[in-house]
């Protein structure tokens, strides 16, 4: 009784800010856990006529069908490759553009890196796509005039398929790399300014003072949103990849998102396109929960 009492007092003392909490408690129970009724219907052959109770119950059937397609080792494995050569090359680059900028002692000069760096994430993906197919033209591309000025032949660089995944990555880089340092600005303001001063004092250099101080500082913060990407590792953005997919590069740039759009809204395949995305949320729940549980056992920061 006691706890209950004192819960109560504390919820009545700071009221206000339960009311304000209201809007985002709605929000997720009607947009994010309110579908999640609709899952069954992976389970179920859908159809509208009859609604989701109504219509007949197929068991494992739809599962059994993805995991038998001759689409599933490809769209998987394309996921996968993306996802991973997203964390490999963009992870680390926030954290280290975060360090040079912590070095900069010039306000102005700093404050002019920050806006030009944080620009790109503002860019609709419609607006990118669009930039890379001017820039990256076979025709009037800035890139291909320059190849033409070597005396090679032009590229078509959306239409070969190696040319996919570096398009899409440094892409990626560029869009997010500033915006993402954000977060590690803020973890290094945060580390104590006498922890300097005392490594000064011993004669550090500035290299050491990143290395013994800032680094070990944000380190937490890097593992906590290494944990939130493993847990999106199969979930490729679909916009940016939609718009750059051709026919010609469609064995690389097939992924889970692009293809549960076909099957699901293009071909009126609801059921298989709910087992699909319900596999693929398994999936990533599996993985941040590993992740999770590794950074928890051997280090000290973790989500849960």
């Amino acid at each position: 009784m006691r706890n209950d009492n004192y819960t109560w007092r504390r919820i009545k003392k700071n009221y206000d800010l339960y009311i304000l909490f209201i809007p985002v408690l709605l929000y997720f129970i009607i947009f994010q856990y309110g579908p999640m009724f609709g899952i069954q219907i992976a389970f179920k052959d859908f159809m509208a006529s009859k609604g989701i109770w109504g219509s007949p119950w197929k068991g494992f059937q739809h599962f059994e069908r993805f995991f038998s397609s001759y689409n599933f080792n490809i769209v998987v494995k394309n996921t996968l490759i993306l996802s991973v050569l997203q964390i490999i090359f963009s992870f680390p680059l926030p954290i280290l553009l975060a360090l040079l900028l912590n070095e900069l002692k010039n306000k102005k000069f700093k404050s002019l890196v920050q806006t030009a760096t944080y620009a790109p994430y503002f860019i609709s993906m419609v607006v990118l796509v669009g930039i890379l197919n001017i820039f990256f033209s076979p025709t009037t591309g800035l890139v291909n005039t320059f190849i033409k000025m070597l005396g090679q032949d032009p590229i078509y660089f959306f239409g070969e398929p190696q040319w996919f995944r570096p398009l899409y990555i440094l892409s990626g880089i560029w869009q997010s790399t500033g915006w993402q340092s954000i977060i590690y600005l803020a973890a290094l303001s945060n580390i104590d300014v006498a922890l300097h001063e005392a490594a000064l004092v011993d004669g550090a250099t500035k290299l050491q003072r990143i290395f013994y101080i800032d680094i070990p500082g944000i380190i937490p913060t890097a593992v906590i949103l290494l944990i939130l990407a493993a847990g999106r590792v199969m979930n490729i953005g679909f916009e940016k990849t939609f718009l750059m997919q051709t026919s010609l590069n469609l064995d690389v740039s097939e992924v889970i998102s692009t293809y549960t759009y076909k099957v699901g809204l293009l071909n009126v395949q609801y059921s298989y396109a709910t087992a699909i995305g319900l596999f693929n949320s398994v999936i990533n729940l599996i993985l941040i929960t590993i992740v999770n549980a590794v950074s928890k056992k051997y280090g000290e920061s973790s989500l849960w």
